[in-house]
């Protein structure tokens, strides 16, 4: 199989075949001054468009406003509304905190002075210091 890139022309000679040329790109505008003009058109346009759309924006921020400044107060509100609803709620839960640690507090010294007793008193054994019984072998 071979891949020949030669083809027959249209009047029947062996070679590459040109592309296609009739359709080129052409200026509408015609010469150069009229590019120039046709940019200065463009550039007329743009600002144009740009005046509308900063215009669009600031009615949109005009007629927001209002809406912006409302939905600001709801929010204030609500933020009062879940302070007054969590200041006793706190208020609770740091008392109940505050006597949480007494009781814990005197539970631990009530701890610390058993560990301090006699051994002897809290069910320990004592350990037996005769000397008979360190060189006697159990019976």
């Amino acid at each position: 199989m071979s891949d020949d890139t030669t083809t027959t022309g249209t009047n029947g000679t062996s070679g590459p075949t040109q592309g296609d040329e009739t359709f080129e790109w052409t200026d509408d505008a015609g010469d150069d001054s009229a590019r120039s003009g046709s940019s200065t058109t463009a550039a007329t346009t743009a600002r144009e468009w740009l005046n509308q759309l900063q215009a669009m924006i600031e009615n949109i921020a005009t007629q927001a406003a209002p809406v912006m400044r409302e939905v600001g107060a709801k929010a204030a509100e609500l933020a009062a509304t879940a302070g007054d609803k969590a200041g006793p709620v706190a208020a609770r839960a740091a008392e109940l905190t505050a006597e949480a640690g007494h009781r814990l507090a005197e539970r631990s010294r009530d701890f610390a002075a058993e560990l301090r007793r006699d051994p002897g008193e809290n069910g320990e054994v004592a350990a037996d210091t005769d000397d008979d019984s360190r060189g006697t072998p159990p019976a």
